[in-house]
């Protein structure tokens, strides 16, 4: 009797185990399913209703990538700083740069993109955009004044009486490259030099 009660204990057991698995896997599949049936659902439907479905669906992809950007930023390998071992190391070690896995923080990464973007960055960098109405003047010619083809240049520019413009991809932009290569005070070799294009010539 007793062994007749332990095989009904673990045979409910097992069921009661069985049964929870398969709630899980159905769980899993329904989670899994549930974009396609989401991306369905906005397929039918229109006007205003639609506008706001999509702008919900957006801001969760935009999380979700977030959330995936964050997990693969998480593990980034990173050279090891510079340190000597004590002992002799072998000659194929020698040139050979350690990896450690370390965890970047999202501030660092802002901080290095900043510094990129400084490296780049040109003395003047917002410039207020000048229109070709207040660069050019219209003169109208002909014999009832009636053509307007003609421009005239109002503001300083560095150019002869009969200049005409050119189309932008033949336009020659000249740099002062008498300075490359020389070495600075800092130590520093002068390999490259920015050249800005301002609508204000008073600046250039």
């Amino acid at each position: 009797m007793v062994v007749v009660l332990i095989l009904k204990k673990e045979s409910s057991f097992l069921m009661f185990y069985k049964i929870l698995r398969l709630k899980q896997w159905f769980r899993r599949k329904r989670e899994a399913r549930a974009f396609h049936r989401g991306s369905e659902y906005a397929r039918k439907l229109t006007g205003i209703k639609a506008k706001i479905y999509n702008k919900r669906r957006r801001h969760e992809k935009i999380q979700i990538k977030k959330t995936i950007r964050a997990h693969e930023e998480r593990n980034v390998k990173q050279r090891a700083p510079n340190v000597i071992p004590d002992g002799a190391v072998p000659a194929y070690l020698l040139d050979r740069a350690d990896e450690k896995q370390a965890k970047i923080l999202s501030n660092m990464v802002k901080q290095k993109r900043k510094e990129k973007a400084e490296k780049y960055s040109v003395p003047l960098p917002r410039v207020r955009g000048i229109s070709e109405e207040e660069i050019f003047k219209v003169i109208k010619t002909g014999k009832s004044k009636k053509k307007s083809w003609k421009r005239l240049i109002t503001k300083a520019t560095f150019v002869g009486e009969g200049f005409t413009r050119k189309p932008v991809k033949y336009e020659i932009i000249e740099v002062n490259v008498s300075e490359m290569g020389l070495v600075t005070s800092g130590g520093k070799v002068i390999w490259g030099k920015y050249a800005q294009i301002t609508n204000n010539p008073e600046n250039d």
